[in-house]
C-alpha cells in the first residue's frame, strides 16, 4: 500500500498515490450531502497505475510502433511495455513520484529519471504535474524538462477515466469540439488527419452508446475540448491550453468507465514527425528547456 494524498474543497475531492506512478486514484464531486465518483475509482488493492482514475503520460502519450523511436536520423529501440508490442504511455508512470509541494487544495508531484535503472526513454528528463482545486474547477498543469545534454523530441498528456453513470444517472452524454481525426492502424496513425468516422463523431451531443471507440482527434474548434453531462447529476466542461492540440477518446465495450485524454500529439507521433508530417504535436526540447501546459475540468449543473 502506498501513501495516499488528498486535496479537497466544497465541490471536489481528489485522492492521489504519488508512489504509484504519480496516479490520481479517485476524483469525486459533492452532490448534495454525498461524494460521488465522476472519475473511475481505483481498486482498493491497486498495484498498477493503469487501473487508476488517471496517470501521467510523459514524455510521450499513447503508442510508439514496435517501440522504435526515430529522431534526427537515428533509431532508438524502446522497451515494448504493452501487450500489443508497442512502447506505450510514456516512461514516468512506471516509477514512484515525489510530493514536492502541497496545500489543502493543491499538490505538486515530480519525477526525475536521472539515476534510475530501466527508464524507458533514451534521454534524461524530469516531469512535474500539479493538481489544484479552484472553486468548481479542477486544474491539471504538467511539464516536461530536458535535463540531458542533447535535444530530444517529446510530448505529454494525462489519462483521465470517467464513470459512464454518476449518482444513478443514465449513460453519459458527450460533446467534442474537434474537426478532424486520424485513421488508426492498431491504434496508431500513419497519415495526416481527415474525417471523423461516424462511430467516433460526438460533435453533436449524444450518449456514449454501446459501441467501442479508440480514436485520436485534432482540429480543435476552441479552448473547450469537450462537454460531459451525466443527466440529472452533474456536467463537466473540459478546456485546454493551445499546446494540447490532440485528444484521445477511449470507450471500451461492456465497461462502466471510459476515457477522454487531453494530449499534445497524435498516436505514433514520433514516426510521423520523422517522416516529415506537420502538425503531429510532437515538440523538441533543447537541453535545460521546459514545456508546460494545463487543462481544466469545470463542474456545474449539479443537482
Amino acid at each position: 500500500m502506498t501513501h495516499a494524498v488528498t486535496i479537497e474543497n466544497d465541490i471536489w475531492r481528489i485522492t492521489l498515490q504519488p508512489e504509484l506512478g504519480g496516479s490520481v486514484t479517485s476524483g469525486e464531486i459533492r452532490l448534495g450531502d454525498t461524494w460521488q465518483d465522476v472519475m473511475r475509482p481505483s481498486p482498493a488493492d491497486i498495484d498498477d497505475p493503469r487501473l487508476s482514475a488517471s496517470y501521467p503520460l510523459a514524455p510521450w502519450s499513447n503508442r510508439i510502433r514496435d517501440g522504435v523511436l526515430t529522431f534526427n536520423g537515428r533509431n532508438y529501440q524502446m522497451r515494448r511495455n504493452s501487450v500489443d508490442g508497442t512502447a506505450m504511455h510514456g516512461a514516468a508512470w512506471e516509477y514512484p513520484w515525489k510530493v514536492t509541494a502541497q496545500t489543502a487544495q493543491t499538490v505538486t508531484l515530480t519525477f526525475e529519471s536521472t539515476g534510475l535503472y530501466g527508464v524507458n526513454w533514451p534521454w534524461n528528463f524530469s516531469a512535474t504535474y500539479t493538481y489544484a482545486l479552484e472553486g468548481d474547477t479542477f486544474v491539471w498543469t504538467y511539464s516536461v524538462t530536458n535535463i540531458d545534454e542533447e535535444p530530444f523530441p517529446a510530448g505529454f498528456g494525462s489519462h483521465p477515466y470517467f464513470q459512464r453513470q454518476v449518482a444513478g444517472s443514465t449513460d453519459a452524454l458527450l460533446t467534442t469540439h474537434v474537426s478532424a481525426a486520424y485513421a488508426l492502424d492498431a491504434g496508431m496513425a500513419d497519415a495526416p488527419a481527415g474525417e471523423i468516422r461516424t462511430e467516433a463523431d460526438f460533435r453533436e451531443q449524444r450518449p456514449l452508446g454501446p459501441g467501442g471507440v479508440d480514436d485520436c482527434f485534432t482540429g480543435r474548434t476552441g479552448k473547450e475540448l469537450a462537454h460531459i453531462e451525466w443527466p440529472g447529476a452533474v456536467q463537466l466542461d473540459i478546456a485546454a491550453d493551445a499546446d494540447l492540440t490532440h485528444a484521445v477518446l477511449y470507450i471500451p465495450v461492456g465497461r462502466d468507465y471510459w476515457a477522454f485524454e487531453p494530449v499534445s500529439h497524435v498516436n505514433n507521433g514520433f514516426a510521423l514527425a520523422a517522416a516529415g508530417q506537420a502538425d503531429t504535436g510532437i515538440f523538441v526540447l533543447e537541453p535545460g528547456e521546459t514545456r508546460t501546459t494545463s487543462f481544466t475540468m469545470r463542474a456545474h449543473g449539479m443537482n
